[in-house]
């Protein structure tokens, strides 16, 4: 692999990362207070770094996220071993982003997916939410990605 092609995708990563960290704080102010999401958007494009970040990534997650938000949390609730509102906003936020990305981004691998959520919920969640987030997106997972799970067990 070449030089300029490890660092096109290194650049694709890490604006791919971004546009999740500005996505879930925009589901996060979403989540404390449901209001115009247009307002939440033109909020977090005003954030430093914001020019680094995947725009049709970060518009894809946000927007996708807060207008399927009732249907993701039904995908979710089956999975979690407490009440939806018993959660932290950090993790209900994340869980639904990590929901979303793996119902309607099928070209991301799901452990990619399960492994950014984590991340983003180690950076912003408390001191174990990630464990939880990891099982539950797990699980999630095993619904939604069935077909790519079997695939990869097989391979294995």
């Amino acid at each position: 692999m070449s030089e300029d092609h490890r660092n096109k995708r290194s650049h694709s990563r890490n604006a791919r990362r971004r546009s999740r960290e500005l996505a879930l704080q925009g589901l996060y102010q979403y989540c404390l207070n449901p209001g115009d999401i247009g307002e939440i958007d033109a909020h977090i494009r005003d954030a430093p770094g914001f020019d680094k970040a995947d725009l049709e990534h970060y518009q894809s997650l946000l927007i996708g996220s807060v207008h399927n938000i009732e249907a993701l949390m039904k995908q979710i609730t089956p999975h979690i071993d407490r009440e939806w509102n018993e959660l932290s906003p950090v993790e209900k936020s994340v869980l639904v982003l990590g929901a979303h990305e793996l119902a309607n981004h099928v070209d991301i691998p799901y452990r990619v997916v399960i492994n950014e959520a984590v991340e983003l919920t180690k950076t912003f969640g408390g001191t174990e939410a990630h464990r939880f987030v990891n099982g539950v997106l797990d699980r999630v997972a095993a619904v939604v990605r069935q077909a790519e799970i079997s695939v990869q067990q097989a391979a294995e």
